[in-house]
């Protein structure tokens, strides 16, 4: 445990030319005591780490050193080689350098573990688009993605939707994101006070650097992830304007996550009340609209009655009423 810990320190101090004691430790899940101690024994193992004293001090790696990554374990090593979506990196004109990577990381594992980039490919794969579409590569896709690697401003041409008058602007890009086979890039407007915007990639008509590539100072507390949720969860809940009221029976409280947005499903089960004497329970349910609403949750069937909106509610017993008599009929 402590092995692998010294291992992970080593890397970090890698990755960054100094960092203080505090960070090394909330990495590490470990106390700033024991974060020294570590130091310590790395020093007496000849790992020349260099502590900086004072408020703004750390500690680094002397001298350029390097560590092998001998410290790999099986499990490890394969889970690099799940890191990473092929077709994504194709897409981003990273193939090339992504190949070149997995090589040289191969060629520095131990014997043992030289099996682990096949053994992970043959046993997972991910396919990031969705069903029924084939995925459209925006054509300044490569462009963007080189803008956000070198952290460089751009200056774009982008329709909000087809048809729509194009606009133009300088954006910092901070990161792309692949959903759905969709790629959106995430980028700050300087004009608009440091606000983070989301554009579909594939709506760029133009994308190209700033005067001859003039790089901007990227923000170190972004955090992309957390970012790209958290709107992802606004965005969800700001189509849903319409409201409707039902009553479930246990199983179709149980099923209404997988017929209709699980975060609006979610909501309605928790600010439900109590079931009645039949088990049934009545809840709000918020829908992207009615027509949508009624496409959703007819796959209910039995399990949901509708309550209101009233002409919402005369839609769904004109469809029991044709299905009743269409199941009625002999045959």
């Amino acid at each position: 445990m402590r092995a692998a810990r010294l291992i992970h320190l080593v890397l970090l101090l890698q990755s960054r030319p100094s960092m203080t004691a505090a960070e090394l430790a909330e990495r590490l899940e470990v106390s700033e005591r024991t974060v020294a101690r570590d130091v310590q024994a790395l020093g007496e193992a000849g790992v020349p780490v260099y502590a900086d004293r004072g408020r703004t001090g750390g500690y680094r790696l002397v001298g350029g050193y390097r560590t092998r990554l001998t410290g790999l374990g099986r499990t490890e090593a394969e889970a690099l080689f799940l890191s990473g979506v092929p077709g994504a990196l194709r897409d981003m004109g990273l193939a090339d350098a992504a190949s070149a990577a997995r090589l040289k990381v191969s060629a520095a594992l131990l014997p043992e573990l030289r099996g682990a980039p096949e053994s992970a490919a043959q046993r997972f794969h991910l396919d990031a688009p969705g069903w029924w579409r084939e995925p459209d590569v925006p054509e300044l896709l490569p462009a963007v993605a080189e803008a956000v690697w070198a952290d460089r401003t751009l200056a774009v041409t982008y329709r909000r939707r087809p048809g729509a008058e194009a606009v133009e602007r300088e954006v910092e890009p901070y990161g792309l994101v692949l959903k759905a086979g969709v790629w959106y890039l995430v980028a700050r407007v300087p004009g608009a006070g440091g606000a983070y915007r989301v554009y579909r990639v594939e709506r760029f008509e133009r994308a190209a650097g700033v005067g001859g590539g003039a790089g901007f100072e990227r923000d170190e507390e972004f955090d992309l992830p957390g970012f790209w949720a958290e709107r992802a969860a606004a965005f969800a809940r700001s189509i849903l304007r319409d409201e409707v009221t039902l009553r479930l029976s246990p199983d179709g409280l149980r099923r209404l996550p997988h017929v209709t947005d699980r975060l609006a499903a979610e909501d309605a089960v928790a600010g439900a009340g109590e079931p009645d004497e039949r088990g049934w329970t009545a809840v709000r349910l918020r829908v992207e609209s009615a027509d949508v609403a009624y496409t959703q949750l007819l796959a209910l069937g039995p399990d949901a009655e509708l309550l209101g909106p009233p002409e919402l509610r005369a839609r769904f017993a004109a469809a029991a009423a044709r299905s009743a008599a269409l199941y009625g009929r002999s045959r």
